[in-house]
This record gives C-alpha cells, sequence and structure tokens, in this order.
C-alpha cells in the first residue's frame, strides 16, 4: 500500500493538455485562453493538496465472461468490467486499486473563481482541475512502477468504473478494497460520482507479461468520452 500528498510543484501539469480538455486538439490556443489556464494553474497552488493512494491485491480476470475479481482483506468481489477491460488486464498476477484527487481545496478554489462571475475562468478551472488530477493519476504510476521494479512487473494502463464498459455503479465495491471508508478524503454520492469531483480511481493490472499502451482510444468504441484523442 502506498499513500502520498504531494505538492503542485512536484507535479508535471502540460499546459498543452489543459487546452486540449478546452477544445484546443487540433489547433493553437488563442493568448485569452493561454493567459487564463496559465493564472488559474498558479493560483490553483494556494487551494490543493493533491494526494493519491493504492493497495495490491489478488484477483483474477476471466475472458469469457469478461469479469475481474479482486481479492481484499473481507474477500472477493467480482465486478463485470467488460471486454475491453479485461483483455487489457490479462495476464495480470497482481492488481493496484487506486483512488487520486486534488484534494478537498478544490471545493474552496471553485468558491473563490465563481465568486468573479467569470464564466470563461470557470470554464478554464474546470479543464486546469482535470489535468491537475490525471497529472496525480500520472505521478502515482511512477511510485507503483518503481515499487514493482524489483519483481521485474510491468503494468498495464489504469483503468476506471465509468469507461470502456466498466460501470459507474462498480465504485463502492472498488472503495471497498481500501481500509478505509474514505480514501484520500474522497466520498461517494448516492449515484456513485466522487466528491471532489477532480478525483480518479481504477485498478492497473501487475505482472510480468502484462503490457502499457502508450495511446488506448483505438481500444474503446466510446465516441464521447471526453479523453477520446481522436
Amino acid at each position: 500500500m502506498a499513500w502520498e500528498q504531494l505538492s503542485m510543484n512536484r507535479l508535471e501539469i502540460p499546459l498543452k493538455e489543459v487546452y486540449s480538455f478546452m477544445g484546443y486538439k487540433d489547433r493553437e490556443a488563442d493568448e485569452q485562453t493561454r493567459k487564463t489556464a496559465e493564472y488559474l494553474l498558479r493560483e490553483s497552488a494556494q487551494f490543493l493538496r493533491p494526494q493519491f493512494k493504492y493497495v495490491i491485491v489478488d484477483g483474477t480476470v476471466d475472458l469469457e465472461a469478461n469479469k475481474l475479481t479482486l481479492i481484499g482483506e473481507k474477500g472477493p468481489i467480482t465486478f463485470d468490467a467488460g471486454k475491453i477491460i479485461c483483455r487489457q488486464l490479462r495476464g495480470a498476477q497482481k492488481f493496484a486499486v487506486f483512488v487520486a484527487t486534488v484534494g478537498n481545496g478544490y471545493f474552496q478554489w471553485t468558491d473563490a473563481v465563481k465568486r468573479r462571475d467569470d464564466m470563461f475562468q470557470t470554464y478554464a478551472m474546470d479543464c486546469v482541475g482535470s489535468q491537475i488530477v490525471e497529472s496525480v493519476a500520472d505521478y502515482m504510476e511512477t511510485v507503483l512502477q518503481k515499487e514493482i521494479d524489483p519483481s521485474g512487473f510491468k503494468r498495464t494502463n489504469r483503468f476506471s468504473p465509468g469507461y470502456c464498459g466498466w460501470h459507474v455503479s462498480a465504485q463502492p465495491a472498488l472503495f471497498s478494497l481500501f481500509p478505509e471508508k474514505n480514501p484520500c478524503g474522497i466520498e461517494l454520492t448516492d449515484s456513485c460520482l466522487m466528491l471532489p469531483m477532480k478525483s480518479v480511481s481504477g485498478v492497473i493490472g501487475i505482472g510480468p507479461e502484462v503490457r502499457y499502451l502508450p495511446y488506448t482510444c483505438g481500444i474503446c468504441d466510446k465516441k464521447d468520452c471526453y479523453k477520446r484523442r481522436i
């Protein structure tokens, strides 16, 4: 198990990815967009205390039934993870169940920006926050890889409920694999959304035969996914 709270200056947050969240995927962001995003990224350090946590558990993947079984302290839990995710997790010997978040300071930051009554800043803040949590999860993966390197293990991409056919209703069961109810202070709503909203959860396969794909949109048929690059 690993837990870490990060200062913002330890994260690599590419502004190009922020602009991509804002819709600038095939063209350069204009000057106003760049200045606003840069300002909000600097400001975010006053409010956010990003953190992550993961636990490594045993489990199995049933490729015929498209089911993922993870074995926590309370026993096995089986997920209908779907064909796409189960295929990508095949060969894993263990699984890292994770959460990552920008921290509860996001609520205060949201209030501060909204008081300016500037819809563009509010929109840009949402996009900056989305990239920050992605960067926290990226950092977490580097920590995980360092932990498993001595075993000669590799890792898969990270996969989250709500994407690639894995229903978001799996969140409570996934959270139950942590020793505490609200890992990293993240709460689940009745509709299985995470609070703060700029949080991610999921699973990563671990083993000597698994593979990491640098580009994964090609394996998924969800056309309206915000992460889609093509």
